[in-house]
């Protein structure tokens, strides 16, 4: 039968795109003569005819490019979102590899009948894709194939497991239960079925499929005899190692000399969201570059005609993953504040450092319209040019600081800092260090590019009400 996420869908899918991709080019040779009306298009009478050996090499070509792009990797797509992403830049690199195959052979074939051909065939492989999932939803076709799950610990690791089979029902998955030795979860929790001892018992009464070993540590000695005794069944057997505590933010498994090893500091971003997220980023700032450039030019002059000091001030601090840059930003202190810090800084009821305050003495008058205003900060665009910032992120925070972070702190590196972010429009300068991590690790847990420009919008209502800013 067929289902999603199986071989034979992949297989089926495959062929389909094949032929969707066969009866788009059918469809641009007989839509080209219709386009010889347009200025400086070639005259063609009837439908165009192209040599019989392409109506086989582009589709094989655009499906063969679509597979090693893991388009058909079901399990990799399980969002409508990673499936489309996944086929728009396989297209783009199936639309550019036939290009150069056409110009180095059949140069006579119309570029023009190759673009509305090109358009085609990603139209309809989209619509078929969203059409397929909507059927299945409806529930047209059976899924997937329903799995019986058995998890054995019920502690932190198991139940984040279970978050995580609840957030992925559609693919068939199905929670029997737990199994743990410890009373108090059995008392407690209604969905800890027996003891470690039951394995066997449970597996065979309740169907079960896979069965997720998750036990801490100290219990690791009772995996081994667990093991030994699914083998005599037709489960699959998996262990989740307790590794969540020493992880920064989450984990992959990555290779190191050869040797598949887990990596406990994985950058919270996908390669995907990385990309969109540099992007947009690129894309703001050129669009934004001319009147920030006039912006700067007025406030330069305004800081130098006020002490003649330097315009610009540069400090270290602290990026993604803990790599220290130099970020830029317009002086806004006499030149020599840090000489003074000592006499500003102060430390709160709870022992945290408060370097900022109300009416800071050091703060110039053009210096404090500045923060007010949050002008200060356009220098740092620079840094987003050279990669060093984003647009959208935790801000980046000052060396000595970070020296007197707790270790949950740390997660806010995880990914890119930046000119603003949820602790800006959450409050801005009005709360102290301590309080704005729990912000930025809000925006860590939840980014999404929506969110970026959440937060860029919320920033501009926040900057000309002027609050929390000193």
């Amino acid at each position: 039968m067929l289902r999603r996420f199986s071989i034979n869908f992949a297989v089926f899918s495959m062929g389909f795109d094949a032929l969707i991709i066969l009866m788009a080019l059918l469809t641009a040779t007989y839509l080209r003569p219709s386009m010889s009306a347009i200025p400086n298009v070639a005259f063609i009478p009837g439908p165009y005819k192209i040599p019989v050996l392409l109506f086989i090499l582009i589709p094989f070509i655009w499906v063969i490019i679509l597979l090693f792009a893991s388009v058909y990797d079901g399990r990799r797509n399980l969002r409508v979102w990673k499936e489309i992403a996944g086929l728009s830049l396989g297209s783009i690199l199936a639309f550019i590899a036939i290009a150069g195959i056409l110009y180095l052979s059949y140069r006579d074939v119309s570029r023009l009948l190759y673009i509305i051909f090109a358009f085609l065939a990603y139209v309809f492989l989209v619509l078929w894709r969203l059409g397929y999932r909507l059927a299945f939803s409806l529930g047209v076709f059976q899924s997937v194939q329903t799995r019986n799950i058995l998890i054995i610990g019920a502690g932190d690791v198991g139940r984040e497991l279970e978050n995580q089979i609840q957030n992925y029902r559609n693919l068939g998955f199905e929670l029997i239960g737990f199994l743990d030795d410890d009373p108090e979860k059995q008392k407690q929790d209604s969905d800890v079925i027996g003891n470690l001892s039951d394995a066997r018992i449970i597996v065979k009464q309740r169907n079960i499929d896979d069965v997720v070993i998750a036990l801490p540590p100290s219990a690791y000695q009772k995996v081994f005899s667990l093991v030994s005794e699914m083998h005599t069944f037709p489960v699959k057997v998996w262990v989740i190692p307790d590794y969540f505590n020493l992880a920064l933010y989450k984990t992959e498994f990555e290779e190191l000399a050869g040797l598949p090893m887990l990596d406990l500091r994985a950058p919270a971003l996908s390669d995907y969201q990385r990309l969109v997220k540099r992007i947009f980023d690129l894309v703001i700032s050129i669009i934004l570059f001319p009147i920030n450039v006039l912006l700067m030019m007025v406030i330069a002059l305004a800081i130098k005609i006020e002490d003649a000091g330097p315009v610009f001030f540069r400090q270290k601090r602290v990026g993604e993953n803990g790599k220290i840059f130099e970020m830029y930003k317009f002086r806004t202190m006499i030149p020599n504040a840090e000489e003074f810090r000592d006499e500003v800084e102060r430390l709160d009821e709870e022992g945290h450092l408060i370097h900022k305050i109300i009416n800071d003495p050091r703060v110039t008058k053009v210096g404090r319209f500045l923060r007010r205003s949050s002008l200060d900060e356009l220098p740092q665009f620079i840094n987003i040019f050279k990669g060093e910032m984003s647009l959208v992120g935790p801000r980046p925070e000052l060396p000595y600081m970070v020296d007197r972070y707790n270790p949950w702190q740390y997660k806010r590196f995880a990914v890119p800092q930046g000119i603003t972010g949820w602790w800006q429009v959450n409050g801005r300068s009005s709360k102290p260090m301590h309080l704005h991590t729990e912000d930025d690790l809000y925006y860590v847990e939840n980014y999404s590019i929506i969110l970026d420009l959440l937060i860029i919008i919320k920033t501009l209502f926040v900057v000309i009400k002027g609050e929390g800013a000193f």
